[in-house]
């Protein structure tokens, strides 16, 4: 795992009427204060990314369907430069994926069906804050 990174499994409580899926807390781990909240919808099959947040922590949770989120460090100095995390979340593993700044991060939808994640960051959207990239430098593909 990425230094820094954190997936914590969260609770599915089914009910009569529907589940409750649990989300964020401000006493989680990687909870460091509320800015904005946004859904992304990704079609299955596709990929968005390489994006990279300079001061924002990502704190993200599949709502619908199943996501595939890839991670790289290119962080001077950190103990886990150049490494890559591979995490599927989604309906079948209910967790929030933390991810601090300076990651790159690429996500693709694995259905089934389009899939919809909530990110929920500390600092309203602030499109000079985050930069993207082709992934040409990446160690990874699909």
């Amino acid at each position: 795992m990425i230094d820094g990174v954190i997936v914590t499994p969260l609770k599915r409580i089914p009910g009569e009427a529907g589940v409750v899926m649990h989300g964020l807390k401000k006493s989680a781990p990687g909870y460091v204060g509320f800015g904005e909240a946004y859904f992304s919808e990704i079609f299955e099959g596709a990929a968005k990314g390489w994006r990279r947040h300079n001061r924002v922590t990502m704190n993200l949770m599949v709502v619908q369907g199943q996501v595939r989120f890839v991670l790289y460090d290119d962080r001077a100095g950190s103990q886990t430069f150049g490494e890559l995390t591979d995490v599927k979340i989604g309906q079948s593993f209910h967790a929030r994926l933390t991810v601090p700044p300076g990651i790159w991060m690429c996500f693709r939808g694995e259905g089934p069906g389009n899939s919809v994640l909530l990110d929920i960051i500390e600092e309203e959207h602030d499109p000079a804050e985050a930069e993207t990239c082709d992934g040409s430098a990446i160690p990874f593909s699909w």
